[in-house]
């Protein structure tokens, strides 16, 4: 197994990062490094939060993942940088702030539906609990009936034997 420097590997991610963008066979063909290295390579740099899409598609065919992790890059930086950032992209600056828009609203959804997800459990306990209420409520009323009953027959059975 052919072990490769890390200039090499930076080299390639290089290549299948904007503003190049190349797909991963292209790669191969211009480093000679395998295919299936690469696709690991670019797994890794995913994993890490790079953007690093490989498919030769433009910016804006981009996966969510890929979008995702250039808005969490450029998150940090002033305007000048960001600016900087995206002509090394080969963005612009108004698809950065599309995308830094869906992913909030992105997020804002995920919120809402998880939310209303733990209502909708919530309930469900809720409706649990009172019907274990109501059942242990009509059981409680039950024993106390015959514990009275009890009580009023040893009553009788005694007042007739002082008799």
């Amino acid at each position: 197994m052919t072990k490769y420097t890390n200039e090499k590997k930076e080299h390639a991610l290089s290549q299948m990062s904007a503003p190049h963008n190349k797909p991963v066979a292209a790669v191969a063909q211009l480093t000679g490094v395998p295919e299936a290295t690469l696709y690991l390579w670019r797994k890794q740099a995913r994993e890490q939060g790079r953007a690093v899409p490989g498919d030769g598609q433009n910016p804006e065919q981009w996966s969510s993942a890929d979008k995702f992790a250039v808005v969490l890059e450029a998150a940090p930086l002033n305007e000048a940088e960001l600016a900087a950032y995206c002509r090394r992209k080969g963005l612009l600056v108004e698809q950065l702030e599309r995308w830094r828009t869906e992913v909030h609203t992105a997020l804002s959804a995920g919120q809402n539906r998880t939310g209303a997800t733990e209502r909708a459990t919530d309930k469900k306990r809720i409706r649990e609990l009172e019907r274990d209420l109501r059942r242990k409520e009509k059981a409680l009323a039950e024993t106390a009936a015959l514990l009275v009953l009890s009580r009023k027959y040893e009553a009788l059975w005694t007042d007739g034997e002082d008799a």
